[in-house]
């Protein structure tokens, strides 16, 4: 059984986050990258399944430029047996749609058995991923779990809805997403460090896996302006002297919030 998980290289959400003003994308150079941490919850997810299943092989694969790969060792030396990273300059900016297309293609390419992915990462936040790389490769979506179990030919698991719990289940292959619900990542140890560097370890670019990112009739969205935060302006102070109610009910007139 092939496991992948989807693991993306990010902005440390502790360091200060911005976005270059020139050419609209994340400013790389402005915070320190990590592993994101719902990914290192679903490494965890794919490891603690492997440790109770027998003959499971556990990948993990990412989108992004060659900075990106000390952070993927990261996912390696916690107990991954491979990685697949997918380079290629053309996918710099790229959005959902183009990024779902290439994750789907490598997975073809490299093969699953399931593929597990956080929910939303935390520099982009979308949340649609999971489901448009299940919809490429026409298999089962199952999203936004808060519990999983798998077995060797399905996976199963819980989901918040509004007033109670969804449990959804799905034969292999499969596609699942984690939330915050998930247990912490278990952290490396110097044996697994050490070990992460003689792992396979694969790159693929655009051309391998057949993808034209300006082919074809697909929607693309792309970043046409970009500014800077405006300042933080000091509030509007309203003084009551009889009319207080009156200067609220115009300021939420003006402001469009009544």
């Amino acid at each position: 059984m092939r496991i992948v998980v989807l693991v993306k290289d990010v902005p440390d959400t502790y360091d200060e986050r911005r976005l270059d003003l020139t050419t609209g994308f994340a400013d790389r150079e402005a915070a320190e990258s990590v592993l994101d941490e719902i990914d290192e919850r679903a490494v965890e997810l794919a490891l603690t399944s492997a440790e109770r299943l027998p003959d499971v092989e556990v990948a993990v694969l990412t989108m992004g430029p060659q900075a990106a790969r000390p952070t993927v060792r990261k996912a390696l030396a916690t107990g991954a047996d491979s990685a697949v990273h997918v380079v290629d300059d053309a996918l710099a900016g790229a959005d959902l749609t183009l990024t779902a297309e290439v994750l789907a293609a490598a997975l073809r390419h490299t093969g699953f058995d399931l593929v597990i992915a956080g929910d939303a990462s935390t520099d982009g936040g979308g949340g649609a991923v999971p489901a448009m790389v299940a919809e490429h490769l026409g298999v089962p979506h199952l999203t936004a779990l808060t519990t999983a179990q798998i077995t060797a030919g399905a996976v199963s698991g819980t989901r918040a809805v509004t007033g109670g719990v969804a449990h959804v289940s799905a034969d292999l292959p499969a596609v699942v997403s984690v939330t915050e619900a998930f247990p912490d990542a278990r952290l490396p140890k110097l044996r697994g460090i050490m070990a992460a560097k003689k792992k396979p370890y694969r790159t693929l670019g655009l051309a391998d896996l057949g993808v034209d990112p300006a082919g074809g009739d697909r929607a693309r969205s792309v970043v046409v302006s970009v500014a800077e935060r405006p300042a933080r302006a000091a509030g509007v102070k309203i003084v009551d002297e009889g009319d207080a109610g009156e200067q609220l009910a115009e300021f939420l007139v003006a402001n469009r919030l009544a």
